[in-house]
């Protein structure tokens, strides 16, 4: 075997969806981890600087924060081993391996591991499609600040009463109603929102969120491909057991039509015939 024909091979048996819905795991769970992370620790900043003048209103606040960043510790982990196991588990049961070492074969333990990846899968998309769901809460809100400083921005030439234009916190969740002060008007929030720390934060959960995104595509892709492979593995099986079933019962006409004929058939008939059409041996009973 040449050298081409090698390569060929082994580009063969690539299961190029798993490879790809792997990547696009990796690098969502990248972004919304790497980036959700700092960004947490950039509202802390924004909080206590802006927003709250007493530790203890904004304590829950960072206690919370700190429960989040070690939540997104343990699902960039998990989710780095998952990726790992669902791509082992596309190779395994690519068509291209099959043709490779031989004729297919699928055991009980197979099909059952291969419904329990499609049972998780479904229920971490699920999950994350809520994740997708309350991480475009942060964008939000970034959002609206932004659109506060922008109209204080042109109404700065033309009214006075801009100082009636603020953002607050407190009726978002972040901090509680007797925080003080609580809320950021006129002047004072444009000045926020033109910080290094605000424009870093805004970006930052913009990139989770799309990490987020990505995220749950790959594990809609993975869901996808291993419910095909399940089909597929359910019709290879269906359609060998059947083989086996027609040539088994072939052969038993055979013999039971060279009984009735006073002699046994030792080969079996062709397919489209049900009488033995071979003389039987010389020394046959």
């Amino acid at each position: 075997m040449g050298c081409y024909e090698c390569c060929v091979r082994c580009l063969g048996g690539i299961p190029y969806a798993s490879l790809l819905a792997t990547l696009l795991c990796f690098s969502g769970i990248a972004l919304f981890c790497g980036c959700g992370h700092q960004a947490l620790t950039e509202t802390e900043r924004i909080i206590e600087t802006y927003f709250a003048r007493n530790l203890q209103d904004y304590a829950t606040l960072a206690y919370i924060i700190q429960y989040f960043q070690y939540i997104i510790y343990g699902l960039a982990s998990f989710f780095f081993l998952y990726c790992i196991v669902l791509l082992a588990e596309g190779f395994y049961t690519t068509s291209a391996v099959k043709q490779t070492f031989g004729e297919f074969r699928s055991t009980a333990c197979g099909r059952c591991l291969s419904t329990t990846f499609i049972v998780v899968t479904y229920i971490l998309a699920v999950i994350w499609l809520v994740v997708f769901a309350c991480s475009a809460l942060p964008v939000y809100f970034f959002y609206n600040m932004a659109t506060t400083c922008h109209t204080i921005n042109i109404l700065t030439e033309t009214t006075s009463s801009i100082n009636q234009l603020c953002m607050d916190v407190r009726q978002y969740g972040l901090l509680p109603w007797n925080a003080t002060p609580g809320k950021v008007c006129g002047m004072t929030l444009v000045a926020v929102c033109k910080t290094k720390e605000f424009f870093l934060t805004y970006d930052l959960y913009i990139a989770a969120f799309v990490g987020a995104g990505a995220t749950l595509l790959a594990l809609v892709h993975c869901l996808m491909r291993l419910s095909a492979n399940r089909a597929y593995i359910m019709a290879q099986q269906g359609g060998h057991r059947e083989t086996s079933v027609n040539k088994n019962t072939l052969q038993l006409r055979g013999i039971l039509q060279g009984n009735k004929r006073g002699s046994l058939c030792p080969y079996p008939p062709p397919e489209d015939s049900l009488y033995c059409p071979y003389p039987p041996p010389a020394d046959s009973l």
